[in-house]
């Protein structure tokens, strides 16, 4: 695959809720990187599939090779079901197959009005961006996540309890962790990033000071 030289490359791993998209966000606007929020995908993959007994691949592949990154806003994407449904088929390995190479697109062509790209998701840089330029591994202890999450839900009014966010993040976890198929695991070359006691700012501001010493 052709790759854009001289470009910025961002991976980001975390388990769920541990802030890494918020960092990635912040990063994409710090240094003009388009971004990409891999897990929505799947997430918009698996709402196609949600009802379907038997996957179509070449239906799904046709769906990635024509998606229009606004879609991965849908709202419905959100939802716990989506989520849960998503851990799921993100252990098929065609599924995994087809998305790759959108990812990779992206990580490594991004539009000519971008410095670079930044991707997050449970195994980008394992497996998408082996060799970017920056790899973080963003994490924080699991009842924080469901602290932040419980947090968030109540915002938009929600009816969920602390005890079931906590429940499904602790299943989701095990599901991304545990799955045969590109596993959420830290990689030895990435740079850990543990969120549990770091406001949004501070966090970024250490990112940001690892990225400038090395562009710099």
């Amino acid at each position: 695959m052709k790759k854009r030289k001289n470009i910025i490359t961002v991976a980001i791993d975390s388990p769920a809720a541990a802030g890494a998209g918020t960092q990635a966000k912040l990063i994409a606007n710090e240094y003009k990187l388009l971004y990409l929020d891999t897990g929505k995908i799947y997430r918009y993959l698996a709402k196609i599939t949600f009802n379907e007994k038997k996957i179509n691949y070449n239906f799904l592949k046709k769906k990635i090779d024509r998606l229009n990154l606004r879609k991965l806003n849908d709202p419905d994407l959100l939802s716990d079901r989506i989520a849960r449904h998503a851990s799921i088929i993100a252990k098929d390995r065609k599924i995994r197959k087809i998305v790759k190479q959108l990812q990779l697109n992206y990580a490594y062509n991004p539009p000519n009005k971008f410095f670079g790209s930044v991707l997050d998701g449970r195994d980008i840089t394992s497996v998408i961006m082996k060799d970017a330029m920056f790899k973080f591994y963003i994490t924080a202890n699991v009842k924080v996540r469901a602290r932040r999450r419980f947090n968030e839900f109540r915002k938009i009014k929600k009816n969920i309890s602390y005890n079931q966010v906590l429940k499904s993040l602790r299943n989701r976890d095990y599901l991304d962790k545990n799955r045969k198929h590109s596993p959420l695991k830290k990689t030895k070359d990435s740079i850990l990033i543990n969120t549990s006691k770091l406001s949004k700012k501070a966090c970024f501001l250490k990112i940001k000071a690892i990225m400038n010493n090395k562009i710099n």
